[in-house]
């Protein structure tokens, strides 16, 4: 359920880097999603673009039918794109986690911060842990 290409915080959150080894794709687990229910709202101003942000610090939230969430930052970086399709469209982090479900596009300040994340095994062993 996790993809292995991916690493993944204690925030459940997920990041997938881009052929530019200083680029990565940002968004919640399966797992997460799942939890909160039907998602139907995203709260990321447009001004967060191009803003530093660091590692567990939040970038905006997510709201589901029952619950707000905070949305946080996996490893430091620089938000560069916000995923506009889920403004519209927030369902699509239930549909499609991984791929259409995207957050934010970031690039990484430290890549130690990204090598020190749960690889998809590691992350499957903690989310065990937590029920």
């Amino acid at each position: 359920m996790n993809p292995n290409n991916l690493r993944y915080s204690k925030n459940h959150e997920w990041i997938g880097i881009l052929n530019d080894k200083n680029q990565a794709y940002v968004g919640i687990t399966h797992f997460a999603q799942n939890e909160l229910g039907d998602i139907v709202y995203l709260d990321i101003e447009d001004s967060m673009i191009g803003k530093k942000i660091k590692a567990e610090n939040s970038f905006g939230t997510i709201e589901a039918v029952k619950t707000v969430s905070d949305l946080f930052m996996p490893v430091s970086g620089n938000i560069i794109e916000i995923n506009n399709k889920l403004l519209s469209q927030p369902e699509l982090i239930n549909k499609s986690s991984y791929n259409e479900g995207w957050i934010i596009r970031i690039e990484i300040l430290y890549i130690k911060e990204y090598d020190a994340l749960m690889s998809s095994e590691e992350y499957k062993k903690f989310i065990h842990k937590s029920n």
